[in-house]
This record gives structure tokens, C-alpha cells and sequence, in this order.
């Protein structure tokens, strides 16, 4: 008897499932839906050296050189030469255009054996653009630009670690002043941000018994204000990023050194959510209306993930889709540098990012060569994609070393290199 109640208790709990199961699944989003971030001043992220744009766009763990301000400024903590400085010209999408471009001037100081400072000035141009009104009636021609100027330091906090930060003034004018729709006034747009960013150098290391230099950097860049571009009151995110990365120098002989390089980044600003059909409330993601430090904070679990739209009317978000979109939104880079007798160099890399977070991906060449004072550096874009708008992007960088100047030798690096 006993065996027979077991027996219905277990058909009636198999007959209930079976006409319990959860609403139809009436449609859901794709998870290959492009959700690119975007933010205003993108081109504070545009690589500005041809060192680091021949490396796949790595520079945050490095040796440190003229151009560190704005891949992590503590390795300039630890430069031997005493000052250098250095003007990089890029143009820009001229597969697209030929008359867009970005100018890049840095330079820095060591201060005593342990502190240095630095400053740049970064200047970008979108080329002459017609603007029309909606009878496309000539208004003007006008040529937006945007710059950005800046101010570091960086310190030893011990043999082997360093801190830096990078004051940051930031200027764009997109319209030259001409009036929005619904009569709203444009402007110019005006911002202040600031980096922090660590240093790690061991260079008594040995890797198959070369004496072997080990570098880890860390930068977070643009933490700062929003920005305004009109009388309405709305203000964008500009991009605060995060790099981490790694680099692994190898001595091989005191004429042949090589190193390789990775590194990670990823904005810290809000993904953009899924709305309802209202396109008024959010139904997966945060809400991306919030101050900077929230959107700093929560950028690192807001992603929307994949939206299931159930018969019922509720939603639910596919477990494990939210982690899995985050995890696009990191970009990788890496990249190797060859030096011969420090006096040329040759340089490879790669850049990924996700199809569904920009798509971009290419490989970048680069050489080097060094006389005296001065060095030249030159690099190029290969997209691994058909009619890629970056292809064919060149970089070309002239530096001055002023070590050499006093007889010091040629070598601007880290100590140890």
C-alpha cells in the first residue's frame, strides 16, 4: 500500500511540471546586436605615437620615452635620460577623407634621480565641413577641431614601483557656433579630467638565461566631467579608460634586445541599455543618465546582456549573457619591438576588439632609427577586414633626446634597459 502512494505521489508531481511549464518565449535580442559605446572627444583615445601605434596600440607597461603621458605616466619615474621631447603627425581616416588629421607634441623633465614631469598638447582636426540648412541652403564652411592640453608628474615610491598623474584640459568645437534645431544654441565644448596610473620595473629577472626586464602599468585616464555641446543642458560621458598590461624585455646580447607586450582596456562609462517599446524605460542594462563616478563604477556589470521577451508580458535576461558582454567590452592589443645596438628597430603587432562593441581589428608594422639626438619612427595600419575606414593610417614620429646633447649616449629608456 505504502508502494502504491510513492508511486502516485511521484505521477501526480510529473503530471503537475508538465502543465507548469514557464510562458512561451515570444522573442529575444541577439546577442551579435551591435552595442558599441559611445562617447563625446573620442579622439583622446586615438593612438598619437608611432611607437606604440607600430605595437598594436600598447604603451601602458613599455619602457618609458617622451610619449608616456598618455599611455601611464609613473614610467617616466624611472627614465635614465634627463629630458627628451617629441612631435608624432598622423592622418587621420584618409581612406575616407584628406584633410583630417591629429598633431601630437609631449615632452618631460626628470627631476632629481626619482620625479619627473611632463606636458603635452594634442591637436586634432576634422577637415572642412559644408553646413547646410534643411533646404540645403549654404550656411558656412567650417573646420571642427579639438585639442586637449596636459600637465603630469610621476615619483619612485620604491626601487621597484612608481605612481604618476596627468592633469588634462580638453577643448572641442564641432559646429563653429551655428544653432541647433528648436532654436537651441551650440557651443563649444569645455572639460577638465585627470589620470592615475602605477609603474612596475624589475629588471633582475633572467627568462632562458638573458637578463630579463618584467614591467606591469596600469593607467586610468579621463576621469573628469562631462561635456556640453549646447544650450540644453545634456552632457556626454568623455572616455575614461582603464589599461592594464604587461611587458617582458629580453637582453640577448649587448647588441640584440627584444620585448613583448599585452595589454587590455576598457571604457568605464555606461553601456548603452535596452529599452521598451516606449524607448523611455529601461528593461535590462542600468539607466546611463548618471553622475561620473557611478558610471565609473557600474561600468563594470551594466551591459544589457540577452532580453527574452516572454508570452506574458515579463522579461528576463539569459543567465550568463551579461558576463559574457562584458567581457567584450575589453580590447586587447600586443605587440614586439626589436632593438639592434639601440640604433634600429622593428615593430609588429595586433589589435582586437569585438564585433558587437566597434569590430576593429588590424595589424600594425613599425620601424625606428636613431642618430645622435634625434630619432624617427614611422608605422602603418593593416585591417584585417575589407573597406576598413583605418586602413592604410601612417604615423610618424621625430624625437629629441636631450641626453645626447651632453654626451650622455643615445639610450631613452627605463633604468635597467
Amino acid at each position: 500500500m505504502l508502494k502504491r502512494i510513492f508511486v502516485l505521489l511521484f505521477i501526480m508531481a510529473f503530471v503537475g511540471n508538465s502543465f507548469s511549464q514557464s510562458p512561451d518565449i515570444i522573442g529575444q535580442s541577439n546577442e551579435n546586436d551591435l552595442h558599441t559605446i559611445t562617447t563625446a572627444v573620442p579622439f583622446l583615445l586615438i593612438t598619437p605615437d608611432t611607437r606604440a601605434g607600430g605595437m598594436g596600440d600598447v604603451g601602458v607597461s613599455t619602457s618609458p620615452d617622451a610619449n608616456s603621458i598618455h599611455w601611464n605616466m609613473a614610467k617616466l619615474a624611472f627614465t635614465e635620460s634627463d629630458a627628451g621631447v617629441s612631435f608624432s603627425y598622423s592622418p587621420w581616416l584618409n581612406k575616407i577623407v584628406d584633410d583630417m588629421n591629429l598633431a601630437y607634441l609631449s615632452g618631460y623633465k626628470k627631476i632629481g634621480d626619482n620625479q619627473a614631469i611632463s606636458g603635452s598638447m594634442r591637436y586634432f582636426t576634422l577637415g572642412n565641413i559644408v553646413f547646410r540648412d534643411e533646404n540645403a541652403t549654404l550656411i558656412q564652411d567650417y573646420e571642427p577641431k579639438e585639442f586637449a592640453l596636459d600637465a603630469g608628474y610621476a615619483i619612485q615610491l620604491s626601487k621597484k614601483i612608481s605612481g604618476g598623474m596627468a592633469a588634462r584640459y580638453i577643448y572641442s568645437n564641432l559646429t563653429g557656433g551655428i544653432s541647433a534645431n528648436q532654436g537651441l544654441e551650440a557651443k563649444s565644448g569645455n572639460s577638465f579630467a585627470v589620470d592615475v596610473s602605477s609603474y612596475y620595473m624589475n629588471d633582475k629577472i633572467r627568462v632562458a638565461d638573458y637578463k630579463s626586464t618584467l614591467a606591469i602599468g596600469l593607467n586610468v585616464s579621463n576621469i573628469g566631467a562631462k561635456i556640453n555641446y549646447s544650450s540644453s543642458g545634456q552632457r556626454d560621458f568623455i572616455p575614461t579608460n582603464m589599461r592594464l598590461g604587461s611587458s617582458l624585455t629580453l637582453h640577448m646580447d649587448e647588441y640584440n634586445k627584444l620585448t613583448f607586450a599585452v595589454e587590455a582596456n576598457k571604457l568605464l562609462v555606461p553601456s548603452t541599455p535596452i529599452y521598451d517599446s516606449t524607448g523611455t524605460n529601461v528593461i535590462s542594462g542600468r539607466n546611463p543618465n548618471v553622475g561620473v563616478a557611478s558610471g565609473i563604477f557600474g561600468s563594470f556589470g551594466d551591459a544589457p546582456g540577452v532580453v527574452r521577451y516572454l508570452s506574458n508580458g515579463d522579461v528576463e535576461v539569459e543567465s550568463g549573457s551579461i558576463f559574457r558582454e562584458e567581457m567584450r567590452e575589453i580590447n586587447i592589443g600586443s605587440g614586439m619591438e626589436y632593438w639592434y645596438q639601440d640604433q634600429f628597430a622593428l615593430r609588429a603587432g595586433y589589435f582586437y576588439e569585438h564585433a558587437t562593441k566597434g569590430g576593429r581589428k588590424y595589424a600594425t608594422v613599425g620601424a625606428g632609427v636613431r642618430y645622435n639626438v634625434f630619432s624617427f619612427d614611422f608605422s602603418y595600419l593593416i585591417p584585417t577586414q575589407q573597406r576598413n575606414p583605418l586602413a592604410n593610417t601612417l604615423r610618424f614620429t621625430l624625437r629629441l633626446n636631450f641626453e645626447a646633447l651632453k654626451g650622455g649616449g643615445s639610450t631613452e629608456g627605463q633604468k635597467g634597459v
